[in-house]
């Protein structure tokens, strides 16, 4: 297992000696300025090899005077502390999902909110629209991060050693959610009951049996080995999982114009081909998993009488601007 703690420790000192390879940190005005990208999934993962990775290379093309260091298994810290790092700007850039996002801007966690959107047609949909500018502007004025974009995580579905095919079937079940209060409100709109373990914990746990399963998209499932301790996915896709990428306001300041552009372009143009990689990934796993007997795919779920539960549940209990949010996704349809 990761060791979180150790990562804690030696983050201020990674990026002391990141600052030092950058135009900030050099002597010479002509230093390359080197920006730090932090993700929490393995080497293999979509997000890495068709994402972060991809952003990395396409900025050492434009030969713009900076270039990119990715940091990917959770090298800079936990998935619960990398943000915060972002925010002091200790590290340049990261991925990370709303509800993360949400610990410092509470109204942008509700992106993750169970069955809020029908599919990532439509959530692509709401965060290129108009309706999700003011969003982020008051986002980036809460944090001093901006939002350069947001690719597709893949739909979460369950993992159990049980089939899952109602809100009925979670009863007695000790399900494994992240702790942010997005997500313990999705178990308890889904009929779960919610057990809260760390992202780098979770193969240990159900391991173990301190919980009996969990909830999270195919290639992170597949990445985690969750496979090896889970007999069925049960195919809910009760989350439309999206990543944000964020970079540190101190950071975007240090760039150019032209550094800035080509750093968003980069980003934005990834996207496509990243949600690409993971629908192909999603495919060939399930395919395998099918052909090998490794899980049971159940196909079969009531997904109706999920989002129904769902939605009716955050209408009854979101107010102010996660109401108001969380209504605005539907207007764009």
């Amino acid at each position: 297992m990761r060791t979180g703690y150790r990562w804690l420790a030696l983050v201020p000192v990674a990026a002391l000696s990141l600052a030092g390879c950058s135009g900030s940190g050099g002597d010479s005005a002509g230093d390359e300025l080197t920006l730090s990208f932090a993700n929490s999934y393995t080497d293999d993962h979509p997000h890495t090899r068709c994402g972060i990775d991809l952003v990395a290379e396409q900025v050492a093309d434009a030969d713009a005077g900076f270039a990119i260091d990715t940091f990917p298994n959770s090298q800079l810290g936990d998935n619960t502390e990398t943000f915060t790092s972002v925010m002091s700007g200790d590290i340049d850039m990261d991925v990370q999902g709303s509800a993360a996002l949400g610990s410092a801007y509470e109204p942008i966690g509700v992106f993750d909110a169970a069955y809020a959107f029908e599919d990532a047609d439509h959530m692509f949909e709401f965060f290129d629209s108009e309706k999700s500018k003011t969003l982020k502007e008051d986002f980036e004025a809460a944090t001093d991060t901006k939002i350069l974009d947001v690719w597709y995580f893949g739909d979460r579905h369950f993992t159990a050693n049980d089939p899952i095919r109602t809100p009925d079937d979670l009863g007695g079940l000790r399900m494994r959610f992240p702790d942010s209060p997005i997500y313990l409100a999705n178990a308890e709109a889904l009929g779960a009951d919610p057990t809260t373990v760390a992202f780098e914990e979770v193969y240990l746990a159900l391991q173990q049996g301190t919980v009996d399963g969990q909830e999270n998209p195919i290639p992170t499932i597949h990445a985690d080995n969750y496979q090896e301790v889970q007999t069925h996915i049960s195919l809910t896709s009760h989350q439309i999982g999206s990543q944000m990428i964020v970079v540190s306001g101190q950071t975007w300041e240090k760039l150019s114009a032209e550094q800035q552009g080509v750093l968003q372009e980069a980003v934005s143009d990834v996207r496509s081909e990243n949600r690409t990689c993971v629908e192909e990934a999603e495919a060939e796993i399930l395919d395998e998993w099918e052909a090998s007997g490794t899980m049971e795919v159940v196909d079969d779920v009531d997904v109706d009488t999920f989002r129904t539960q769902a939605q009716e549940y955050f209408r009854e209990h979101l107010s102010g601007e996660e109401l108001e949010l969380y209504e605005s996704f539907q207007d764009v349809r």
